[in-house]
């Protein structure tokens, strides 16, 4: 068989370079489940790759939802509500899509099980489940986890109580069928809710199909009751893979702009460069998008990363370059992801000779020169972020190779032909 593993080259000097990144994964996956509960016709303009959104596209139509891309659009004639039940459908490793859809198929007259890969079994889900299951919905799982077989049953809406603190996407799956629900839906939160901007965003995109009537508060989310009416919609570049070449930047002591990511961004992780600028570089925005400027003076930094969690890889990465050391906390809840990215974080700094320690509710790195460092073979444990973090390592310490570099498909399957066009731009 052959392996897989890579070896990835070091940058010359600073980068400099302009970046267009692609459509946003969290906006689109949300924008296509409001579509797919729409009544009437959606067009969708700047559809994010990778393996997640077309996992969710094909789930969508396997629930016999139209979809048609072409080109720079996609088209989504919407069923109003009205899902074809009975399916199987397999959300592959998409941890977002099998929630969302477990969701969505609780809106079916017959049941549909709902599947995924090996590693997606393992992740855990019984938050939702229950949380169906007292809405109405006929749920069958084993152990909270995939596969899943949903059905309608008696779902009707109402009040329930929820953890907030385990995955923002069980909050968002519920929100998004809260306005097909005779009774509406009102979630108390028993617990602070965890990457809270991400809830944002799905009341932002509801909003954007018509279904406005949504509160986000800090102990209680209500969506009255209502419907979804097809558009016209753009979909904002993703923040969250934006974060790589703005971290190319700031590594190298670069500067790389991204178009498409300006100044009222939707995501959260737009935040991104205003951690580079906590950490010493310029930061430079328009309506358009986002510059950061590396200064040669990178220092550490102390921070909650509640509310960014997919930036945590990347913050790493970055800080094992800094001159001080940097604590990430309130991240504890991540070891859940694709991988233990607490865990599997600090094993791999720590294999190219960097301090990094793993806390209960995050991590501490504590850099040394990069001439204490040395490359080393990484694993990515099935993440897209780890293997793309890794590569920001490999910036400027020679021999660090990936096991899986394919990995990266799932969300931006030409990472790695943007990552040698960036090295183009090195200055020697």
């Amino acid at each position: 068989m052959e392996d897989p593993t890579i070896s990835i080259p070091v940058a010359a000097g600073p980068v400099v370079a302009d970046v267009v990144v692609p459509g946003s994964k969290s906006i689109a996956n949300r924008a296509l489940v409001c579509a797919a509960l729409a009544r009437g016709t959606t067009n969708l303009s700047n559809m994010a790759p990778g393996d997640d959104t077309m996992a969710m596209v094909d789930c969508l139509r396997s629930l016999g939802v139209g979809i048609e891309m072409i080109a720079e659009r996609t088209r989504v004639e919407g069923r109003d509500g009205d899902i074809r039940g009975g399916a199987t459908v397999d959300a592959r490793l998409a941890g977002t899509t099998s929630r969302f859809v477990t969701a969505v198929s609780a809106l079916g007259g017959d049941a549909t099980t709902v599947d995924g890969g090996a590693a997606l079994r393992r992740r855990p889900m019984g938050e939702l489940h229950d949380a169906l299951r007292e809405l109405g919905a006929n749920v069958v799982s084993s152990d909270g986890c995939l596969p899943v077989r949903v059905a309608r049953g008696g779902l009707s809406g109402g009040r329930i109580e929820m953890r907030g603190d385990v995955s923002s996407q069980f909050v968002s799956a519920l929100m998004m069928i809260g306005p097909l629900l005779p009774d509406g839906l009102q979630i108390d939160l028993t617990t602070s809710l965890v990457s809270r901007p991400y809830v944002a965003i799905t009341a932002t995109v509801m909003a954007s199909f018509g279904a406005s009537g949504v509160t986000v508060g800090d102990h209680r989310i209500s969506v009255e009751a209502g419907s979804y009416t097809g558009c016209d919609y753009t979909i904002e570049a993703d923040a969250s893979s934006a974060s790589y070449p703005l971290a190319v930047a700031a590594i190298t002591n670069g500067s790389v702009r991204v178009e498409g990511l300006g100044e009222g961004a939707l995501q959260g992780d737009a935040q991104f460069a205003d951690i580079m600028e906590a950490m010493g570089c310029r930061v430079e925005r328009t309506t358009t998008s986002t510059t950061v400027i590396g200064t040669g003076s990178l220092h550490g930094v102390v921070i909650d990363m509640s509310d960014l969690s997919d930036l945590v890889p990347t913050v790493a990465a970055v800080a094992a370059f800094a001159s001080s050391p940097t604590r990430i906390t309130g991240v504890g809840f991540i070891r859940r992801k694709e991988s233990d990215r607490l865990g599997d974080l600090v094993r791999g700094l720590s294999a190219i000779g960097c301090t990094a320690v793993e806390e209960e509710d995050g991590l501490r790195i504590e850099p040394m020169s990069i001439s204490g460092y040395h490359g080393a073979r990484l694993s990515v444990h099935d993440d897209h972020r780890l293997a793309m973090s890794w590569s920001l390592l490999a910036l400027t310490v020679p021999g660090v190779s990936v096991d899986d570099p394919a990995v990266v498909g799932k969300s931006w399957p030409e990472w790695w032909s943007v990552r040698r066009a960036l090295l183009q731009g090195a200055r020697r």
